[in-house]
Formats: structure tokens, C-alpha cells, sequence
């Protein structure tokens, strides 16, 4: 047969020399010149196959939006972890079935139990006291109906997962069935401190987790959660929330370009410690206000509020930049970046809204640390950006015209942000809604008159603490950036 195909693929060949018989010349055959190669023919013959492979043949494709819950719990020494995960989120894993593709329960046990080795086990990291915990052991593993409601607390699901399985003649398509798994643990004692890293966002390109953990009281800490959280403290001490929040603070302000931008605008006018201090703090005060009331709900949960806070982000960003160009004193400047400060503050509480779960019992001590960590990033920028500005009006351009420039610079690029933001705002139908007055609204606004009048007191009481850096600084720093006449 090989030479069958040799002949065949040299007969085709354009040119080739044969003898009078019809086969090849000795002479070419000896040098390999003339006719493919022996590996470009097998190249072709695999290639070949490989594309007359059927298609349903291939691994499975990684599925969108995969949903996984979780319940923890610690109980004398011992350490469960039940899972709950959809069958099709297994890819590679190939399921008995029956029929047009229901999933064979009779014959599924050593498939779901290397599924949940495989796609499971691994991707769960316990510590007990920060030290790993060892000895994972896969107690229980079964299918289950996607209605199934046993997941809604820790007792149902451990009786569920431990319970006898489906029966056989249930009719279930394989890609509608979910694995339930239970794992144990050997632990020193329920009372540790417990954390968990998962690693389940490759079971899809959406991966949301909802974790639960159980304490020995029957109190549940809830988790939701998309992707890999990294290391969650399931029930953290007051300094463990603390410095997880520092940390998301200090990240928060160099990664926010807007909220740099918004700094920049603070420091290109006013570049000296005192002037700084009075602004920065102005800015810290206001936006710590509205960030720990929106923790508490006070500000409003539609769906317009979150593009209206980003859309007057940009514009107090703009607002700052045309002030720098046209002459700006300082007491006019503290002023106004306390009101934007106010914005700000709810433009910091988005990103607190799925990060406060990991707060535990201290929510008040983790968006205290969260300012924190934001005035941390706040200096740093301003101990870069000081000394940098410094160089450029000393050696590259004129004080004046640099503060035009960079300030025009930065004006451009908020208006652009503006506009495309407030697009996303003209989206949204307002439509006025006549108020009912009963005890809920009397409620609202009893407590939005409590959040003005602490806003007042802060002015005023910061109005009684400005004023002398104001008569020290007006004069010099409006003197370097009032345009001439």
C-alpha cells in the first residue's frame, strides 16, 4: 500500500521523469529530488484525518455563566465543605448517558466522584490559624436536579449530599444535573480562625460563588463573588478586616485615573505643605462623609445614581482644571473640593459595595481603614507629583504656562469623560414620582437632615481652622497663578 501511494503522489507529480516501464528513475529516486518527502506525505495523511474528525468529538466548550455555592462549617474537629456545582461546568468529563442524552444515574458514581476530584478538590486552599490544612477527604458525592433547594442551609444540604442518591430512572439531561460533593477536614477545634482561597473561576467565563460560613453558633457569614477572591477570612479578627481594607484603599486611588486626575488638579496651583494641607484634608473629610453614609444606605439605590456620581466626577474634574487656568485662592479652592469631595466619597463606595462582605462583624472599622488606606495612596501621589511639577516650571516652563497647559491637558481628557458618561446618564427615563408621606419617608428624611447638618458642622468647624493659612498663602500663591491684566 505504501508504494501504492508513493507511485500514486509521483505520478502526479508535474515533470517527473519515468522510465519506459512507468517507474522512476534510479538516479532521482536515489536523491529524494523530484517527489515530496516521506514525512510531508504522513504530514498530509494526519492532517487529513485530523479534519475528517466529526465535531462532537471535540472537549466540551467552557461555559458562560457558571453558579457555585458553597457551605463551610467547623464542628469539634472536623471541617465540612459541601459543593455545589453544575454538571456541564466539568468539561473534559464525559457522563454516562441514556436516551437523547439523559444523564445514566445507575452508572455515573465513578464519573461524578473523578469530576469532583478533578474540577473540585484542588481548588480549594484551607487554613486553620494561617497554617494549610491537609488530609482532604472526599466523603460523599451525587447528582441532583437543578430544583432541588437542599443548598438553602448547611443541615438540609449535609442530609441532601449524604442521602440516598436519585433513583435510576430519573430523567434528567446530563447538562441540566448538578454534582453535589461533600469534603472533610481533620481540625484542631471549631474555634480557630478559618480562611479559604478559592480557585473556581475556571469552571467558566463567569464565575459567581456563593459562600457560606457556618460558626459554631449557627451565625452564617454570607460571601458572593465573582472570579477568585484570593485569601477570605471567613471570620476575621478587627485588625485582619483592617489591613485588608487599608490595602483595597490604597489600591483604589492609584488604579482610579479620574480620582489622579482630580489630585492633580488640587496640587498644580498649590504646591507648598500648608496650602496642601487644608485642601487635602477638605477632600479627605467630605468624601470619608458620603462613603460611610452610602455604607449605611443613605444614598440612593437607583439605577441612575451610580452614572450621575461618575458623570460629576468627570465634570468636578473640569470644573478644577478650567479654575487653575482662569486664577484660583485657596479659600474658594478648599471650598469647592469639599463639595466635590462629597462626590467623590460616593464614587469611593461603589467599589466598597462587594468588597464590605469580607468585613465580618467591623464595618465601621473597615471603611475607617478604607479611608486610610485612601489618604495613604493620596500622599504618595502628592509626593510624587509635587516634586515633578517642581522641575517642570523650574527648567522646562514658565510657571504660568505650565499650569495652563498641563491643566488644559487634563480638562481635555474629563471632558471627553464627561460626555460619554453623561450619554450613559441621557439613557435613563426620570420619570417624578409623587412622594407618600407615611413613617418610612419621615425616616429618610430625618436621617438625609441628620447627614446635612453633620456637613454644615464640618465646614464650620473647618472654616474656624483655615483662616490663617488662608492670610499666609492667598497673597503668594495668588501672586504665581492670577493671570496678568
Amino acid at each position: 500500500m505504501r508504494d501504492v501511494v508513493r507511485a500514486t503522489v509521483t505520478l502526479g507529480q508535474p515533470g517527473s521523469r519515468l522510465g519506459s516501464c512507468g517507474y522512476e528513475d534510479p538516479q532521482k529516486r536515489s536523491t529524494g529530488k523530484g517527489r515530496p518527502g516521506r514525512w510531508v506525505i504522513l504530514g498530509l495523511l494526519v492532517l487529513g484525518l485530523v479534519l475528517t474528525v466529526p465535531s462532537g468529538t471535540r472537549a466540551h466548550d467552557i461555559p458562560t455563566d457558571v453558579l457555585v455555592q458553597v457551605l463551610v462549617k467547623p464542628t469539634g474537629q472536623t471541617l465540612r465543605l459541601l459543593v455545589r456545582v453544575p454538571l456541564f461546568a466539568m468539561q473534559d468529563v464525559r457522563f454516562p448517558q441514556i436516551g437523547p442524552g439523559y444523564l445514566n444515574i445507575a452508572e455515573a458514581d465513578s464519573e461524578l466522584a473523578d469530576a469532583a476530584h478533578l474540577w473540585i478538590a484542588n481548588e480549594f486552599e484551607l487554613y486553620e490559624d494561617g497554617v494549610p490544612l491537609t488530609g482532604q477527604q472526599l466523603v460523599a458525592v451525587r447528582a441532583s436536579i437543578p430544583s432541588d433547594q437542599a443548598f438553602a442551609t448547611y443541615d438540609r444540604a449535609v442530609a441532601h449530599v449524604t442521602g440516598p442518591p436519585l433513583s435510576d430512572d430519573t430523567e434528567i439531561f446530563w447538562q441540566q444535573a448538578m454534582l453535589d460533593a461533600m469534603f472533610e477536614y481533620p481540625i484542631r477545634s471549631d474555634q480557630s480562625d478559618f480562611s479559604i482561597d478559592p480557585t473556581l473561576a475556571r469552571l467558566g467565563l463567569r464565575t459567581v460563588t456563593v459562600l457560606r460560613f457556618v460558626l459554631p453558633g449557627d451565625t452564617v457569614r454570607a460571601f458572593e463573588y465573582r472570579g477568585n477572591p484570593g485569601l477570605v477570612r471567613l471570620d476575621p479578627r478587627w485588625h485582619q478586616a483592617a489591613m485588608r481594607f487599608v490595602n483595597l484603599g490604597f489600591e483604589h486611588i492609584l488604579d482610579g485615573v479620574d480620582h489622579l486626575l482630580f489630585l492633580a488638579c488640587l496640587v498644580i496651583p498649590f504646591r507648598r505643605f500648608r496650602p496642601l494641607v487644608a485642601i487635602v484634608t477638605s477632600f479627605t473629610v467630605a468624601h470619608s462623609v458620603t462613603l460611610i453614609a452610602s455604607a449605611f444606605n443613605f444614598a440612593p439605590d437607583a439605577l441612575w445614581f451610580p452614572p450621575l456620581v461618575e458623570t460629576m466626577i468627570a465634570m468636578s474634574i473640569v470644573y478644577m482644571a478650567l479654575e487653575n487656568i482662569l486664577g484660583v485662592r485657596l479659600k474658594r479652592r478648599w471650598l469647592i473640593t469639599f463639595g466635590f469631595g462629597l462626590v467623590h466619597g460616593f464614587g469611593f463606595s461603589f467599589a466598597l459595595r462587594e468588597t464590605l462582605q469580607f468585613a465580618g462583624d467591623h464595618l465601621l472599622t473597615s471603611l475607617l481603614s478604607f479611608n486610610v488606606g485612601v489618604e495613604l495612596g493620596q500622599l504618595l501621589v502628592i509626593a510624587v507629583l509635587v516634586p515633578m511639577l517642581s522641575v517642570l516650571f523650574r527648567f522646562a516652563v514658565a510657571e504660568r504656562a505650565g499650569t495652563i497647559l498641563v491643566s488644559a491637558l487634563v480638562a481635555h481628557t474629563a471632558w471627553h469623560w464627561m460626555s460619554e458618561r453623561g450619554s450613559q446618564l441621557m439613557q435613563f427615563q426620570f420619570q417624578p414620582r409623587v412622594p407618600v408621606f407615611d413613617l418610612a419617608l419621615l425616616a429618610s428624611a430625618m436621617r438625609w437632615g441628620m447627614l446635612v447638618l453633620i456637613i454644615v458642622l464640618l465646614v464650620w468647624l473647618m472654616s474656624l481652622v483655615f483662616p490663617q493659612m488662608e492670610m499666609e498663602e492667598d497673597g503668594d500663591v495668588a501672586a504665581r497663578v492670577k493671570p496678568e491684566a
